[in-house]
């Protein structure tokens, strides 16, 4: 039911904000602080394509930049994530670091924004209603892209074994 709801709230936020042709935002750059909200496809913890019937994966997660390159720029982030189904629910939440390489690639797009990198997160899997639950921490891996369809607004993809395998959403530049 709250997954429903989000995944509507998503999609009249993409509604609301018209795509721009002529984009004057700046990729990711030190003292940016991004904001990103996002559906999954497939759980990380169960296998199959969609999570094997644990459900969508949402999450949210905020970036800084911390330090600028002379052909790129490291941002700290903070993810939580959450997929449930029924009576049992996985949470997962850490701390990541990013490289951000479109300038090392000497792209000519402004508004897009390139990245990889490598965290370290904790999942808690969960059984409603019962004493048992279990969880730990593991290393996570993640390439993504945002494109900014505004200054401060954009999209984003990103593969890697966070809360999802592949998430995709919003994105909001806050300065």
């Amino acid at each position: 039911m709250v997954q429903k709801q989000i995944f509507r709230i998503a999609l009249i936020v993409l509604f609301l904000f018209p795509v721009v042709t002529h984009v004057q935002a700046q990729a990711f750059k030190e003292k940016d602080l991004v904001l990103n909200a996002g559906l999954g496809l497939g759980s990380t913890y169960a296998a199959g394509l969609w999570g094997g019937g644990f459900g969508l994966p949402i999450g949210v997660g905020a970036e800084y930049g911390v330090a600028s390159l002379e052909k790129g720029v490291i941002g700290v982030a903070g993810e939580f994530g959450y997929v449930g189904y029924n009576f049992y629910s996985l949470t997962t939440f850490g701390v990541r670091g990013s490289f951000h390489f479109a300038e090392l690639l000497e792209l000519e797009k402004d508004n897009l924004d390139l990245y990889g990198g490598l965290g370290l997160y904790y999942r808690n899997f969960n059984f409603e209603g019962t004493a048992f639950a279990t969880g730990g921490a593991f290393l996570s891996f993640h390439a993504g892209a945002r494109y900014y369809l505004s200054e401060k607004f954009g999209v984003y993809g990103e593969i890697g074994n966070t809360w999802a395998w592949l998430n995709l959403g919003v994105v909001f530049k806050i300065n």
